[in-house]
């Protein structure tokens, strides 16, 4: 059994019938996997999940994602249809896992609803990939969401990816380069595609750290990374640049 139809058994097995449709998105449905692309799932269900249902699932989910399991390391998302359709913003999250969250989830903290400004970009992703996994398209469960919501989730998330530069250095670089790209063209492109767009439109000497994140993402696994101290010392200028557009794009978006 391959590692997504694992996935989908888990659910299912957890959510039964309450499952309206499980998609893809992220890197999936924008290109293709890369070997450091998480494996994003986006779950729609008719209910909120209970205490145990919510333990089950995530005990799964450590089973099945990440390195020491010798495999991906999954996204998943639940979100109840109720809270995103009509959509609204901030929506509201049932449920998340993330790698990045592994050593919370094995000290014992289990994901609760939040709001999750971040489900106005999966939306949006899973809408255009329009890859689903069960039950029926996207487009039929899920409302669009609109541009200014984009922005705002897209630019809502920037104080916690600053706060992990130092720590996960390519990713927030990808990222900040998605969310430049998004603001400018309304789309939301692959990590390896929007560094490309972004290079495009960077002066010579705040190229080289994204040129270095982007191919360190097209070839290393998910826990590779390596940065010498000159590119070290180009971070911080290159992330204040990259900022200094994000923010003059964001000023010029109606009611953000």
């Amino acid at each position: 059994m391959n590692q997504v139809q694992q996935i989908v058994e888990l659910v299912g097995g957890v959510l039964g019938q309450d499952v309206i449709g499980t998609c893809l998105h992220g890197s999936s449905v924008l290109g293709g996997l890369r070997p450091a692309s998480d494996l994003d799932v986006l779950v729609v269900s008719r209910r909120r999940m209970d205490e145990q249902d919510r333990r089950t699932l995530l005990g799964g989910l450590l089973r099945i994602s990440g390195s020491r399991n010798k495999v991906r390391p999954v996204e998943l998302t639940v979100v109840v249809q109720s809270q995103v359709r009509p959509w609204r913003y901030p929506p509201t999250g049932d449920f998340l896992y993330g790698e990045w969250l592994r050593a919370e989830y094995e000290a014992g903290e289990v994901p609760q609803p939040e709001p999750m400004p971040d489900l106005a970009l999966l939306i949006t992703m899973a809408l255009a990939g329009d890859r689903p996994l069960t039950g029926p398209h996207p487009a039929e469960i899920l409302d669009p969401v609109p541009q200014a919501d984009l922005v705002r989730a897209s630019v809502a998330g920037i104080p916690g990816l600053l706060d992990d530069l130092d720590s996960d250095t390519r990713n927030v670089l990808l990222t900040l380069a998605r969310i430049w790209t998004t603001l400018a063209t309304g789309q939301i492109k692959s990590k390896d595609a929007a560094a490309d767009w972004a290079l495009a439109r960077l002066p010579p000497e705040h190229r080289p750290v994204l040129e270095h994140a982007r191919q360190l993402y097209l070839d290393c696994s998910y826990s590779e990374e390596s940065w010498n101290d000159a590119l070290q010392a180009q971070v911080r200028p290159h992330v204040d640049r990259v900022r200094a557009e994000i923010d003059r794009l964001r000023a010029r978006t109606p009611q953000v």
